[in-house]
């Protein structure tokens, strides 16, 4: 890196299933709010496998011309099921392929974090003591 050359900053793609009922995608619009407010910094896009846009390819487009070399996408998704297996890697490979020189990172499901399994444990056992009050 030259001297004092800021290290470039890393674009954020999450990656969403999609519906054909836009109201499903709300949960995900709040995920990608919140990305937004604790990292104002952050190139950030939400995008979907099917059903819904941006996909995957525009996402990436939109965070190329932003500058964005290197980007995370950071998979919604419980598990790591067929698209997340199949699918996603395929469209990582054909956005580098489209934009040369970016870089795509893709991360595991959400579900497989720890962080991500407490919180649901914790919100099962908050709506059970809920309801017995």
């Amino acid at each position: 890196m030259p001297v004092n050359a800021a290290p470039a900053t890393p674009g954020v793609i999450l990656f969403a299933h999609g519906a054909r009922d836009p109201r499903w995608a709300e949960p995900f619009r709040r995920v990608a709010e919140r990305v937004g407010r604790d990292a104002p910094e952050l190139p950030l896009e939400l995008a979907f496998l099917e059903f819904m846009t941006p996909d995957v390819s525009e996402a990436a487009r939109r965070l190329a011309a932003r500058g964005v070399r290197h980007i995370h996408v950071i998979p919604l998704f419980f598990g790591p099921g067929g698209h997340l297996r199949n699918e996603l890697p395929q469209l990582a490979r054909a956005a580098m392929a489209a934009l040369p020189g970016l870089v795509v990172e893709v991360a595991p499901a959400a579900g497989e974090d720890d962080g991500v399994i407490g919180a649901l444990a914790a919100y099962a056992l908050r709506r059970v003591a809920a309801s017995a009050d």
